[in-house]
């Protein structure tokens, strides 16, 4: 064979087994190469088209949203308009002492604090000394009525019968003397509470008892004369019961009446018997004699009225409400009284605040408040007790107290006093009395101002309009999304909610979708 046939027998014969399978494989890899290739393309597509935006799709997707309505349930309940504020819990009734007028009865300069036997959060009884100023007791007693004038004897008024109360309250008796009038039995009632607490009162008449012992000298002297003028021989002699332990033994003062007075002619049997034989002189002289002696008996009765123990202005605090406490010691002893000394609260506490006229106009009394302590976490109901027609001017420091000389109030003023204005104050008291605790405290007032009577039908302020026609209506909204109007009548409103009534009866109730705004519920160029 030659070389040429056997070449060709090579190239025709069959492949070998292992030639095929090799073969295959390349043919597999290629397609999965070329489909590979066409995913990656299509993925490829895909995000090209998410990120790449024609200008009107732009325009179309950023176009304004479509609106839909923004609903809320009718409601059936008691609906209350309520004021929100904030106050301070103080005493009912509040007082500055500042005893800057206690006399010391030795000529004394400034007054000094010489001591103060109370400290702060100290209870105080009546009767209790709460301060000694110069040597002088500063007590307590109970009344509402303020201290404006020193008591003395013979002083009469409703301030006397008070003092009268308050000493009989504490044990000692005024006797016989009548309501209202200082007369022997308040004297001694004066003196014993004086020297109770370990002081002696001071004297109604500072000139040491002159006047009372001129007094009974002027007696004695015209009783020694009517004596004279009556005896038939005109010897002088002392009439009986005017020795040493009578009343008087000096002349009486100049200027003395010749007036008549009663009692003029009080003289002893065997002297007026003795004036029936004496001439005309000395019949003038007797009846001289014994209108002097009535006059001299009259002065000595005023002097022993006048004489005894008085109560100044300055050593008595009256307070309405005991026992009481201490507030504040504002001296030390031996410093000047230059302000308050101490400060008294006394009473239930209360809540006082200050409203602007906006509130003000809202509020009155009786209406219901809950106090709420955030300190606590505790509430408690009351009732507005008062407001005020005027505004306040002055610090606040608690209910308006008293005031009188000797003691400064606390708080207090109106407008035109001087001062920021506060406002209008306004005091709410609890139902039951407020806990100790709660003294000083700035609590949270929440007051009722209106509510409705009984349960109504209550929609969102938003949900009522007004139409073209001046009708108040709502928008009503059916489950399958159609509206109707239906028209109300408006009452009360309070937390951004007002009661309504539909002037059709039925038209509205409870769980009734009302149309309170719009919303956007979609966007243009999209699907739902």
């Amino acid at each position: 064979m030659s070389e040429a046939e056997r070449v060709v027998e090579r190239t025709e014969a069959p492949a070998t087994p292992e030639e095929d399978r090799g073969g295959l494989a390349r043919g597999r890899r290629v397609v999965l190469a070329v489909v590979g290739g066409a995913a990656l393309m299509a993925v490829g597509g895909l995000l090209a088209t998410t990120l790449v935006k024609s200008p009107a799709q732009v325009a179309a997707e950023t176009g304004p949203p479509v609106q839909g309505v923004l609903t809320a349930d009718v409601e059936r309940r008691v609906l209350a308009q309520t004021v929100v504020m904030r106050g301070t819990v103080v005493a009912d009734q509040s007082v500055a002492v500042s005893p800057q007028g206690v006399r010391s009865g030795e000529g004394a300069g400034a007054a000094l604090v010489t001591k103060l036997p109370l400290k702060a959060g100290d209870p105080v009884t009546a009767g209790r000394l709460i301060a000694e100023v110069s040597g002088r007791p500063v007590f307590t007693l109970h009344g509402a009525q303020p201290m404006y004038r020193d008591l003395k004897p013979g002083s009469t008024g409703d301030d006397v019968a008070q003092l009268q109360q308050a000493l009989r309250e504490l044990g000692h008796g005024t006797g016989g003397d009548a309501r209202g009038v200082f007369g022997a039995g308040t004297k001694a009632a004066l003196t014993a509470h004086y020297r109770a607490i370990g002081y002696e009162p001071l004297p109604a008449v500072a000139d040491g008892g002159a006047a009372l012992k001129a007094a009974r000298e002027a007696v004695r002297s015209a009783t020694w004369a009517v004596e004279d003028a009556s005896s038939p021989t005109g010897a002088a002699g002392p009439p009986e019961g005017t020795g040493p332990g009578g009343k008087g033994g000096a002349t009486p003062g100049p200027g003395a009446s010749a007036s008549p007075a009663p009692g003029a002619g009080a003289a002893t049997g065997a002297g007026a018997g003795a004036g029936a034989a004496l001439g005309p002189g000395a019949g003038r002289e007797l009846v001289r004699a014994r209108q002097a002696l009535g006059e001299a008996r009259a002065a000595l009765a005023a002097a022993e009225a006048a004489d005894g123990p008085m109560l100044p202005t300055a050593e008595a605090v009256f307070l309405s409400s005991l026992p009481a406490r201490v507030s504040s010691v504002g001296a030390r002893a031996g410093s000047p009284v230059s302000g308050p000394v101490l400060t008294l609260s006394g009473g239930e506490l209360v809540v006082e605040a200050y409203l602007k006229d906006d509130k003000r106009q809202l509020l009155r009394a009786g209406m219901t408040v809950v106090i709420s302590s955030e300190v606590s976490g505790t509430d408690a109901r009351g009732t507005v007790a008062a407001v005020a027609t005027e505004p306040s001017a002055a610090q606040p420091a608690g209910p308006q107290p008293q005031q009188e000389s000797g003691q400064n109030p606390k708080g207090g003023g109106t407008g035109g006093s001087g001062g920021a204005d506060l406002g209008y104050r306004m005091v709410v008291r609890a139902d039951r009395p407020l806990p100790a605790g709660f003294a000083g405290q700035d609590v949270r007032l929440t007051v009722e101002s209106a509510a409705t009577d009984g349960e109504a039908l209550v929609v969102p302020v938003t949900a009522v309009s007004a139409g073209a026609d001046g009708r108040t209506v709502v928008t009503a909204v059916s489950a399958e999304g159609t509206q109707r109007r239906i028209e109300v009548r408006t009452g009360t409103s309070g937390d951004g909610f007002v009661a309504v009534t539909p002037t059709q009866a039925g038209a509205l109730e409870a769980g009734t979708k009302v149309v309170i705004g719009v919303a956007p519920r979609e966007t243009r160029g999209k699907s739902k």
